[in-house]
């Protein structure tokens, strides 16, 4: 290609990390942002793509990894992934593009590749954002990164736990919309009345109690984008008003015969099973369509325990800023066995209920166990507390509902369970002896 210097010196006057690349994945040059990023000290030139991105020993697609180059290969078109890359800055997640390029021949030879943070997801603990690495994740991760910079209408289908609104903020951060509002729309919670009015606002007088005109959240998120959280809770006669503005995209105040333009972008979200309520004639089958047109399925947690270590960090850190909590290897291994039929806000609750029973910030084995036991009674008999003449605990069931009460519930059981010393008890739970006596003499 007798363009080549050429190419060169245009990239390295581009802001993003680009580089070019030959058919053997052999970096021929690079802009200084992408020097900067992966290789600050030594030159990347000579060395292959997914040695320096990835420290592979073999090319991403032969270790398990899409790869954009040989999906050109075959299409001969501009191919873009999700990657989670090593970096001067540690792991990130990196929107790539890569653009194939042929020679004078004809042949494909070369290819430019661009790179882009995708700063919604991270690998590792974060104040804010999604979290974790996951295959079931990266999988997620791939649609959302694929849905957000488009105008398409975006449904997340998942369990209740699994972090909708947080994938929602997601997909509207990296859309184009991303410097105006999203505004949420907590259908479960709407009264069937009200729900209208919410929605699209209402003039004065329009019903009674309407003593002045009101604006609606459609008009709150103009410009934005408009989560509908729990869709399939939205009533029958409703739904027939949601699919008017998603077909028209327009509405009307309550009360009013002006007809006003919504600019708004919809993500909708339900833990329900949509295609069960249309069967029992419970949700329009014309509203799905218009919803699903690039649905999301959100993984429970369960199906993605290898980010269990990473979540329980981040949220140690975000329920309390006042106190630094760890978990011992003995607590996270209780985590990663547990199965979370609440998903990540039943690990949110159970991390907060260790910590409150924590008199260090160190979490143990053994307070993990008191917090599954207010929850999950039957949890307590583990291996490190099991002894012969233990109670039978399976088939206990919680006598109190108040969180206070259920944890010296637990905490009884678990001194029943224990035959060891006092001191032996004082250290499993990470607490003194002293105030072990004190918890004791109040249990």
């Amino acid at each position: 290609m007798d363009t080549l210097p050429e190419l060169m010196s245009f990239l390295d006057g581009l802001t993003e990390p680009h580089i070019l690349i030959n058919s053997n994945y052999q970096i021929l040059a690079a802009n200084q942002a992408y020097q900067k990023l992966y290789s600050p000290q030594a030159s990347v030139v000579g060395q292959t793509c997914y040695g320096v991105s990835h420290r592979f020993t073999r090319p991403c697609d032969q270790a398990g990894e899409s790869c954009p180059l040989s999906q050109a290969r075959q299409s001969g078109h501009c191919e873009r992934v999700l990657h989670l890359h090593h970096s001067s800055a540690g792991q990130e997640y990196v929107n790539i593009e890569l653009t194939p390029l042929k020679n004078s021949a004809g042949e494909l030879a070369y290819f430019v590749e661009k790179m882009a943070a995708a700063p919604f997801a991270h690998s590792k603990p974060r104040a804010k954002g999604l979290i974790g690495s996951s295959s079931a994740f990266q999988q997620m991760l791939v649609l959302v990164a694929r849905a957000a910079p488009s105008t398409a209408t975006v449904l997340l289908l998942g369990e209740s736990g699994t972090g909708k609104e947080l994938v929602a903020q997601a997909v509207h951060t990296a859309s184009p919309r991303a410097r105006k509002p999203l505004v949420v729309v907590e259908c479960a919670s709407l009264p069937e009345n009200l729900f209208e009015s919410e929605l699209f606002g209402h003039e004065k007088g329009a019903f009674t109690g309407a003593t002045v005109a009101r604006a609606g959240l459609v008009e709150a998120a103009s410009g934005g984008t408009l989560f509908l959280d729990e869709v399939g809770d939205i009533p029958l006669t409703m739904q027939v008003k949601l699919l008017r503005l998603l077909e028209t995209g327009t509405y009307r105040r309550v009360g009013s015969t002006e007809l006003n333009h919504a600019d708004i972008r919809v993500v909708a979200a339900t833990h329900k099973d949509i295609f069960k309520l249309m069967q029992q004639g419970l949700f329009r089958e014309d509203l799905y369509f218009r919803l699903g047109v690039f649905p999301i399925r959100l993984p429970p947690l369960r199906e993605r325990k290898d980010d269990i270590p990473s979540l329980s960090k981040a949220l140690l850190a975000r329920i309390s800023d006042r106190k630094k909590y760890s978990l011992s290897a003995q607590a996270q291994d209780l985590l990663q066995s547990h199965d979370f039929p609440g998903n990540i806000r039943e690990l949110r609750n159970i991390l907060e209920r260790a910590s409150l029973l924590a008199d260090s910030d160190l979490i143990t084995h053994d307070h993990i166990q008191l917090a599954l036991a207010s929850a999950y009674p039957g949890h307590v008999a583990s291996s490190a507390l099991k002894v012969e003449h233990a109670p039978v605990l399976t088939e206990k069931k919680p006598q109190t509902t108040n969180l206070r009460e259920a944890q010296k519930e637990a905490f009884s059981i678990l001194v029943a369970g224990h035959q060891g010393s006092r001191a032996e008890l004082a250290r499993r739970l990470g607490i003194s002896e002293r105030t072990l006596y004190r918890k004791l003499k109040g249990a």
